[in-house]
């Protein structure tokens, strides 16, 4: 089991939006939680409508919230906008509170440092909490919990009736892998930060490696791709992620077995009596009702009617309303379910009647511990811990899944150049996701244009102040070389957002340009100091006998003669800037490259995107390239056309 909740910083104003959000969830009405589930991991994109953030009115100010928007369905982008499960419940928090909301999309590595030095009020990005985390960040009650699937690639060697309810929509298909024995060297992949090695060691001991990436949409085009064989992530968007992608399929073995149970308080007799009712229960009925309730047939999801006398009371069942198709609140409000209807058999048995109260997870065990609950239910898995606690009747057993890989038939495989007409339709027109592109496009443009002009002024005035041999200035110019240059650009933009800029609200563009006119700077000054290396040593002495200034010099005689000598390197420095610009998602800007992680979150194409954002930075590339080379040839004599060395120059003479 995993609980997704909200970050806040680890302070006390962290204490005190934390504090608030946990109220806001308290004051929910029941079963809102569940009617958000059921709108963003359903199919469809019609339904899924979100208050607008712009229309919040803040009177109690503006909070800026960090979030990874290749996450569906809790946070991605649609329409030019981060929607999503989180972020509804994020607007819905500040109109609640009073608060306007301004939503910054990074990568998922910078979300935590965002809120840890206070660029951002809190987070929301499917972040389990984990100990590990809670030492660093505060998290809110949880919003969200599930279990954990592996999503692998599925295969077509015939019927796999053996499947059951494992292969969900795709369940007739023959997974690929179909025994933990056929993970032996094999590539496993997870969420940067899943700590799940050991539950799939503990099944397949030869596992061939690990790796980690950072969004779930990395994960799914890895798989389909064969990059990787298998990666894990939890229910939710694994069954999304299955029920769009007809390539993957539920693996059909367990990934981890155990046993659910109902929940009594530590010491109630009637353990054992309601443990006889589950038992006298014939399996196949059971198995039928777990069949209805993990089908398909939604029209066939429907409870008994509590039509019995109930000649021994009612009893109060403290129910998790979440966790579909266990135990969750329907469309109408109503509490249903597997757990729900097999607790209504046991009940007949028993001859009392239930009354169902739907809340979080977290809070069926303190429910029953504290006697406000007779029994509780809610897919809980029974621990030798929970066992300290509560006393528990066994029911069902239980078990996490993976997900496998499966081939399309031949007869469906669509022609190429459908398949392009298709890859283009989706990464370009549909919900006019070209504006994205346009966007990165402006953005990268944007960072790579001004820290040209800035690095090569900056390169420039450094080079001219150390150029006559200043100590002063050749130590401190030698220092930040050496402190710029063997420092990893992407670590480089992050000390710059997250430290020297930490307290104060400044733009991650800003940001990403004064780093990279940092890195461009340093090149250019080399490039200087290289072309003016190569200029004859007489040039200077002939120029000051004919009574040229040092000054005069240098920018009438060598740098001319220099720049020839600079400026293809000058080139190829700028082309390696255009590049370098793709790992500024790190602080929250969107440029070419993040658009592109983006639309991929969205279709989960995983060539098109890729190829439509390379061919578009050759072309950003081309450009920039050809202005340079006009520069270059207008700069050497030797390109230059003789009318334009000798214009102004009269010949006439």
């Amino acid at each position: 089991q995993y609980e997704f909740g909200f970050v806040f910083p680890m302070n006390g104003e962290g204490e005190r939006l934390r504090d608030q959000f946990n109220a806001f969830l308290g004051d929910l009405p029941e079963g809102t939680l569940e009617e958000l589930s059921a709108k963003w991991f359903g199919d469809g994109e019609e339904a899924k409508t979100m208050p607008d953030p712009a229309s919040l009115k803040a009177e109690n100010g503006r909070l800026r919230l960090a979030t990874e928007s290749g996450y569906a369905p809790f946070e991605y982008v649609r329409d030019g906008r981060v929607v999503g499960y989180d972020m509804e419940l994020a607007v819905r928090f500040c109109e609640y509170a009073g608060y306007g909301l301004e939503i910054v999309d990074m990568n998922f590595d910078g979300i935590l440092p965002a809120v840890q030095t206070g660029k951002c009020d809190f987070a929301a990005a499917g972040i389990s909490a984990t100990p590990e985390r809670k030492e660093s960040v505060l998290f809110s009650d949880p919003n969200f919990a599930g279990g954990t699937v592996a999503v692998v690639l599925k295969d077509t060697a015939g019927d796999y009736a053996d499947a059951g309810s494992a292969g969900g929509a795709n369940g007739d298909v023959r997974p690929e892998l179909t025994d933990f024995s056929q993970l032996k060297g094999k590539n496993v992949s997870m969420l940067t930060g899943a700590p799940f090695e050991e539950l799939v060691r503990s099944k397949a001991p030869d596992v061939g490696e690990f790796s980690f990436m950072n969004t779930t949409a990395d994960l799914i085009l890895a798989l389909k791709s064969g990059k990787t064989d298998a990666f894990l992530n939890n229910n939710a968007v694994s069954e999304l992620a299955v029920n769009r992608n007809p390539e993957l399929v539920l693996f059909p073995q367990s990934l981890k077995d155990g046993v659910f149970g109902f929940a009594f308080q530590k010491g109630d007799p009637r353990v054992v009596e309601w443990q006889a009712a589950r038992d006298s229960i014939p399996e196949e009925e059971v198995r039928a009702v777990w069949e209805k309730w993990t089908g398909f047939d939604e029209s066939a999801k429907v409870l008994p009617v509590q039509d019995w006398p109930g000649a021994n009371g009612t009893l109060t069942v403290a129910a998790c309303d979440s966790v579909e198709p266990m135990s969750y609140a329907g469309a109408g409000g109503e509490l249903m379910g597997f757990d729900i209807e097999l607790l209504l058999m046991m009940a007949r048995k028993m001859d009392v009647h239930l009354d169902f109260v739907g809340m979080e997870f977290a809070s069926v065990l303190t429910y029953v511990q504290s006697g406000k609950a007779d029994i509780a239910n809610g897919s809980i898995i029974i621990t030798d811990e929970r066992k300290e606690s509560v006393d528990f009747v066994e029911y069902y057993p239980a078990a996490f899944t993976l997900v496998v890989r499966a081939a399309k038939p031949e007869e469906e495989d669509a022609s190429f150049l459908g398949g392009i007409r298709s890859s283009f339709e989706k990464t370009f027109i549909r919900e006019e996701r070209w504006k994205l592109f346009v966007q990165g496009v402006l953005t990268t443009l944007a960072i790579t244009v001004l820290a040209i002009i800035f690095g090569t002024a900056l390169g420039f005035a450094v080079f001219m102040l150390c150029r006559n041999g200043n100590p002063a200035a050749n130590l401190i110019t030698r220092f930040f070389l050496w402190l710029v240059q063997g420092m990893p650009m992407v670590v480089l933009l992050m000390i710059l957002y997250y430290v020297i800029f930490g307290s104060i609200a400044i733009n991650g563009i800003l940001v990403a340009v004064i780093g990279f006119t940092l890195t461009f700077g340093a090149a250019v000054f080399g490039l200087l100091k290289m072309g003016v290396g190569a200029v004859d040593s007489g040039q200077y002495e002939a120029a000051y006998a004919l009574g040229y200034s040092n000054r005069r010099t240098f920018f009438r005689i060598i740098l001319p003669q220099a720049l020839p000598h600079a400026l293809p390197a000058y080139r190829g420095e700028i082309v390696s800037l255009i590049k370098a610009t793709a790992i500024v998602g790190y602080i929250a800007v969107q440029d070419l490259t993040k658009m592109g992680d983006i639309v991929r979150s969205r279709t989960y194409e995983a060539f098109f995107p890729l190829i439509a954002i390379t061919v578009i930075y050759f072309l950003l590339e081309g450009l920039i390239g050809v202005i340079v080379g006009r520069i270059s040839i207008n700069a050497d004599p030797k390109r230059r056309k003789p009318g334009d060395i000798l214009k102004g120059v009269r010949t006439d003479d």
